[in-house]
């Protein structure tokens, strides 16, 4: 079983025992987590549902961490002059374990 759930602008595929890394949730670490947006769920018996009947559907999990990910650079560079902007960008997430779908 799993589902697909929004969360900051973004969708991810999860399923029960997975810890994902979606962008920053308020709460601290071991508090509980509740995404109501859910896009499509699938059930046990290989069906996926999606519109209104995924519309009930709650995914609830544990905060098991906030953190950043790794250092991204980025590089601009413009040939024949002395153009070169370096610069780095790090982005907060907050890993959470699904601990269970609801339909």
């Amino acid at each position: 079983m799993y589902a697909v759930i929004r969360s900051g602008g973004k969708q991810y595929r999860v399923a029960p025992g997975e810890t994902v890394k979606v962008e920053t949730l308020p709460g601290k670490v071991g508090g509980k987590v509740t995404f109501g947006e859910v896009v499509a769920v699938s059930t046990d018996d290989q069906k996926v549902l999606m519109g209104k009947d995924a519309a009930g559907a709650k995914v609830t999990g544990k905060i098991v961490s906030q953190g950043r990910h790794r250092k991204l650079t980025v590089l601009k560079y413009k040939t024949g002059g002395q153009y070169k902007i370096q610069r780095g960008h790090r982005q907060n997430y907050t890993a959470v374990e699904v601990s269970d779908i609801a339909l």
